[in-house]
């Protein structure tokens, strides 16, 4: 369904009955990649999926950046009479899901980080990341997307995903390759890890109950969710074998099973 929240035209999905779930993409992906997930892990749930803002079904109006989506995110809720949730974030949408939490803590019983950051604390390392995103921009805009997909298939981070059965890997593509260049571009350069605050010095501050999720080829995002870890006082932090950045595409069952158990402990 849609709803349209200050000029955005927002793509989601309400499923189930129960403890509501909030679950938010990452980066080129849809709502659509959580199906497994809220369909065979979380029949006991209602769970909210959501296009962010330049992905999928989701219609843009002026550019939005992470703030102005999670105040979005508010009014969506009220709208579903949804007063508070358990927040499920992967990548881009850990980011955004953790600047939810900040941002609007009243709202959110836990919060569940997969591969996420809480953005950049160095100005001038914010600052590379920026040129690095409207450099990336640009090239999304000027070329084609199935050259942007090529790229981005091949990319380190996902080079764990080349050993997924055929079908797997054809949807991911297939979820790629829908995304409009205009809109990706937007979400580079307005929530991007350069363009959004840096919540690493609030990070003790966080009081909700808080899983972080790593799989075991993703050395970086391990180290960042370490010391992530270490700041927030109730987070617990599982790495998961064979599985890179996407958990709950490579190893969907493992990541349903911890998700649920964490949930359940609540």
């Amino acid at each position: 369904m849609y709803l349209t929240v200050n000029d955005t035209k927002y793509w989601y999905e309400l499923n189930g009955q129960g403890n509501p779930v909030v679950l938010l993409h990452g980066f080129t992906g849809t709502n659509e990649t959580w199906k497994e997930i809220t369909s065979r892990w979380m029949p006991d749930y209602q769970t909210l999926t959501i296009d962010l803002p330049g992905h999928g079904r989701t219609k843009m109006g002026p550019a939005k950046n992470m703030e102005g989506f999670c105040r979005d995110l508010t009014v969506l809720l009220d709208d579903l009479h949804l007063e508070k949730v358990h927040l499920i974030g992967y990548s881009l949408g850990g980011r955004t899901a953790l600047s939810f939490v900040m941002l609007y803590p009243e709202r959110v019983k836990s919060l569940t980080l997969e591969s996420a950051s809480p953005g950049l604390n160095d100005e001038h390392e914010r600052e590379n990341r920026r040129q690095r995103d409207e450099k990336l921009a640009q090239s999304i805009k000027s070329g084609s997307i199935k050259a942007f997909v090529d790229y981005w298939d091949d990319l380190p981070l996902f080079e764990s995903q080349k050993q997924l059965p055929d079908a797997v890997r054809e949807r991911i593509r297939c979820e790629r390759l829908s995304q409009s260049p205009e809109g990706l571009a937007q979400s580079l350069r307005f929530m991007g890890t350069g363009s959004q605050p840096s919540w690493k010095g609030r990070l003790p501050n966080l009081y909700v109950p808080v899983l972080l999720l790593t799989g075991e080829y993703d050395k970086k995002f391990i180290d960042i969710n370490q010391t992530m870890a270490k700041l927030i006082p109730s987070a617990q932090h599982k790495t998961v074998k064979n599985a890179g950045h996407a958990i709950h595409v490579e190893q969907p069952s493992i990541f349903g099973k911890i998700v649920i158990g964490f949930l359940k402990s609540l």
